[in-house]
């Protein structure tokens, strides 16, 4: 330590000590109030300190969970990247690289008979 930094550690504390003599006494009581509330409280200092550890590992519970969903959907990849077939019928169209290729032939047809499916019969 230099001479220098001796000199300003020096009246740094001078200036602490008379400080701390000027304070008024309600200042006071209210900081050795305070003193005496942080010191305590450990209770509350141990739960900040499991707070981190607790909510990281719910964090990567959660991201577990949403990567890795046991049983999984028939059309989610697999370990190896390849797709599993979906078997069950659902309202959605196919996709265009699954898809027959005839059924593209006939759209017009297609759009005509939606149309008409959906059109209340006016034979009642």
């Amino acid at each position: 330590m230099s001479q220098n930094d001796r000199h300003i550690e020096r009246r740094a504390r001078e200036l602490y000590v008379r400080a701390s003599r000027d304070v008024d006494p309600v200042t006071a009581g209210r900081l050795r109030a305070a003193r005496r509330t942080a010191l305590a409280s450990p209770r509350d200092s141990l739960v900040r300190r499991l707070a981190i550890p607790a909510g990281a590992f719910a964090m990567i519970a959660l991201a577990t969970l949403m990567v890795w969903q046991p049983g999984g959907s028939p059309s989610t990849p697999t370990a190896f990247g390849e797709h599993v077939v979906d078997t069950e019928p659902n309202d959605l169209p196919p996709d265009a690289d699954s898809a027959d290729p005839a059924l593209y032939q006939d759209l017009q047809f297609y759009s005509w008979l939606a149309y008409n499916d959906t059109k209340p019969s006016s034979r009642e």
